[in-house]
C-alpha cells in the first residue's frame, strides 16, 4: 500500500513537471492558454472584451471628469453676459428702465426688482472682466505638473477625485463668492484653477495602468473628448439656464453635475486592473501582459517643465514690454517660441530612436515648451476684444481640443496605410498645421482694440 502511494506521487509530480516545462518552453501566445490555473482551449482564441469592459468604462469616467473640468472652467465665460449689465453700461439693472415697453406702467420697478433679485447684476469693468477670466488659468497653469506628479505618487483616484470635487464645490459657491465681492471671487476662481490642474494633469496617470498601447490612442480620445462635450454643453445651455432661472443656476447645476461625477469617480475608479474588484480574469491578463513598466517621474517630467516655463514666459511678456516693445510684437513672439521649437522637435523624433535619452529630451522640451502661448496667442482675445473676450476665448478652446478627437482617427489612419513612416508622416503634418496658423496670425494678427469691439456711447439729445 505504501509503494503504491509512492508511486502515485513520483506519477503526479512528473506530470506536474512536464506541464511547467512545457508552458515555459511555449510562447508568449501559448502560455497564456492557463489562466488562473485552468487549461484554455487552444483551437479557440481568447476573447477579450472591447467596448464592454472595464477600461473602456474607466475612459467614459474619465471622459465625465473632463466634461466636468471644462465646463465649470467655461461658466463664467457665458454667464458673464447676465452678471454684467453691458447693454446700457448702468451699475444695475433696476437703476433704469430705459427701454422697457411703455405698457408695463407700474409694473415696470417690479419686473425690474424681481430679475435683479433672481440674478444680480454687477458693475465689472472690461479690465475687471479680464481679471476675472484669467483668474482662474494661473492655478490650471501651475498645478498641472505637480498634479501628474501626485498621481503618480498617491494614485489617480485620489488626485483626481479630490480635485472634481473641490473644483465642483468652489463651482456651488461662486455666485455667493460674488456677493461677497471681487476680491473673494478672484480667490474663489484662483483656488478653483489649482484644483482643475490638477485633475487634468493627474488623469494621465490613469493610462500608465489602464491602456494597452494598442488602444491607448482610443481610450485617451474617448477622455480627452470630454472636454469638447463641456464646452459645448456650456454654450448651448448656459444661456437657456440664465434666461430662464438665472445665472446663477448654471453654476449650481454644472456643481452638482461634478458631485455626482465625483461620487462615481470614487466608487468605480481603480488606479490599476490589479486592485479592480469586478474586472475579469481575461481582460485583466490582457491589460497586464500587453503593458510595459513606466516610470512615474517621466510621465509628469513634462508637465514640471510647462509650470515652470508657462510661469517664465509670463515674466519674459511683460519683461519685453517694460523695455517698450509693441503689444503686438510681444505676443508674436512669445507666440513663435512656443510654436516652433516644440513642433520641430516633435518632427525630429523620427530620427533619434537609437537614443532613449534624447527621444525622452526632445518629448519634454516640445510639451514644456507649448505654454509660452499662453502669454502669446491663447490670451490675445483679451487685447482685441475685451467685451466678447470670453465668448472668443471659449470658442477657441472649443475648436482647439476638438484635435483630441482628430488626432487619434488621423493617426490610425497615417499607422494603418504605412507602419512603419507613419508616425513620421503625422509628424511633417503636424508640422505643416501648426505652421499655417502660425503663419495666418503673423499676417494678420493685432493687439490693439478693434473698432467692433468698442463700447457704444449714447448721446441723448
Amino acid at each position: 500500500m505504501l509503494q503504491s502511494t509512492d508511486s502515485e506521487r513520483l506519477v503526479i509530480q512528473k506530470e506536474k513537471t512536464t506541464m511547467a516545462t512545457e508552458v515555459e518552453l511555449k510562447p508568449v501566445s501559448e502560455q497564456s492558454e492557463y489562466v488562473l490555473g485552468m487549461q484554455v482551449d487552444k483551437t479557440r482564441p481568447q476573447k477579450v472584451p472591447s467596448l464592454c469592459s472595464v477600461r473602456y468604462g474607466m475612459a467614459f469616467l474619465a471622459h465625465l471628469s473632463n466634461f466636468t473640468f471644462i465646463a465649470q472652467n467655461s461658466i463664467i465665460s457665458i454667464t458673464m453676459v447676465a452678471m454684467v449689465n453691458s447693454t446700457d453700461n448702468q451699475p444695475h439693472l433696476n437703476s433704469s428702465t430705459e427701454g422697457l415697453p411703455t405698457n408695463l406702467n407700474g409694473d415696470q420697478h417690479e419686473a425690474s426688482k424681481d430679475l435683479s433679485v433672481k440674478a444680480p447684476v454687477y458693475n465689472w469693468s472690461p479690465q475687471t472682466q479680464g481679471f476675472i477670466f484669467s483668474s482662474v488659468q494661473y492655478g490650471m497653469m501651475l498645478m498641472q505638473g505637480p498634479g501628474g506628479f501626485l498621481a503618480g505618487k498617491l494614485g489617480t483616484k485620489k488626485v483626481v477625485g479630490v480635485a472634481l470635487l473641490g473644483s465642483s464645490l468652489l463651482t456651488l459657491f461662486i455666485p455667493l463668492a460674488a456677493n461677497l465681492g471681487l476680491a473673494v471671487l478672484l480667490a474663489t476662481r484662483a483656488i478653483q484653477g489649482l484644483t482643475q490642474g490638477t485633475g487634468f494633469g493627474g488623469q494621465f496617470a490613469l493610462w500608465q495602468r489602464w491602456a494597452p498601447p494598442n488602444e491607448r490612442s482610443r481610450l485617451c480620445s474617448i477622455a480627452l473628448s470630454g472636454m469638447v462635450l463641456g464646452t459645448f454643453a456650456v454654450l448651448l445651455v448656459g444661456g437657456v439656464i440664465s434666461e430662464a432661472l438665472g445665472w446663477p443656476f448654471v453654476f449650481y447645476i454644472f456643481g452638482g453635475i461634478g458631485c455626482i461625477c465625483c461620487l462615481l469617480w470614487f466608487i468605480l475608479v481603480y488606479d490599476d486592473p490589479a486592485s479592480h474588484r469586478w474586472i475579469s480574469g481575461p481582460e485583466k491578463e490582457y491589460i497586464i501582459s500587453s503593458l510595459h513598466q513606466q516610470n512615474g517621474f517621466l510621465s509628469s517630467l513634462p508637465f514640471i517643465v510647462a509650470w515652470v516655463v508657462g510661469i517664465l514666459g509670463g515674466q519674459l511678456a511683460d519683461f519685453l514690454l517694460s523695455k517698450n516693445f509693441r503689444l503686438v510684437t510681444v505676443r508674436k513672439i512669445i507666440t513663435i517660441l512656443g510654436n516652433v521649437p516644440p513642433v520641430a522637435l516633435i518632427v525630429a523624433l523620427p530620427y533619434v530612436q537609437s537614443s532613449y535619452i534624447t527621444t525622452i529630451a526632445f518629448l519634454t522640451l516640445s510639451c514644456g515648451l507649448s505654454p509660452l502661448c499662453q502669454s502669446g496667442v491663447y490670451i490675445n482675445a483679451l487685447d482685441i476684444a475685451p467685451r466678447y473676450a470670453s465668448l472668443l476665448l471659449g470658442t477657441s478652446r472649443g475648436l482647439a481640443h476638438s484635435s483630441a478627437v482628430l488626432v487619434p482617427i488621423v493617426g490610425g489612419f497615417f499607422l494603418n496605410q504605412d507602419s512603419e513612416f507613419g508616425w513620421r508622416n503625422l509628424f511633417f503634418l503636424l508640422l505643416a498645421v501648426n505652421q499655417f496658423g502660425l503663419i495666418i496670425y503673423l499676417v494678420f494678427g493685432k493687439a490693439d482694440v478693434q473698432e467692433w469691439a468698442k463700447e457704444r456711447t449714447l448721446t441723448r439729445l
